[in-house]
């Protein structure tokens, strides 16, 4: 479950103690007055990301229900980019990506199985006419 704004305050007042609840608050509104006002150029949060205005051609695509082909308007869409140290933080788990650890020297490599032969994909016969 995402944190609400009341939940990230308290967890930002907890950290750093010479702030107030008052202070987080209004710190984290101009922050998104910030991002409102400068999205059209590209507002970064080092560390987090970027939001970036992405401009969509028009395109042909289909009805669901019917299958009938429609027309998709031109549009113009706001997009977050995940910085790199983000992604590395959250999908590895830690603030940075751990070294790679050498194997340790006391047990001997295992033996990996081979590998599983590949399903080749068989093409149907042609068709006589």
């Amino acid at each position: 479950m995402p944190l609400t704004q009341s939940q990230i305050i308290e967890k930002l007042a907890s950290v750093d103690e010479s702030l107030t609840k008052k202070q987080i608050k209004a710190l984290l509104g101009s922050i998104a007055e910030l991002a409102y006002a400068n999205a059209k150029d590209g507002f970064t949060i080092p560390g987090l990301g970027k939001l970036v205005v992405v401009n969509r051609a028009a395109r042909t695509g289909r009805n669901p229900k019917t299958g009938e082909p429609m027309k998709i308007p031109a549009k113009t869409v706001l997009k977050f980019r995940v910085a790199k140290a983000a992604k590395d933080a959250i999908l590895v788990g830690g603030k940075k990506a751990p070294a790679k650890k050498a194997a340790p020297a006391a047990k001997p490599a295992a033996k990996k199985a081979a590998p599983a032969p590949k399903a080749v994909a068989k093409k149907a016969p042609a068709k006589k006419k």
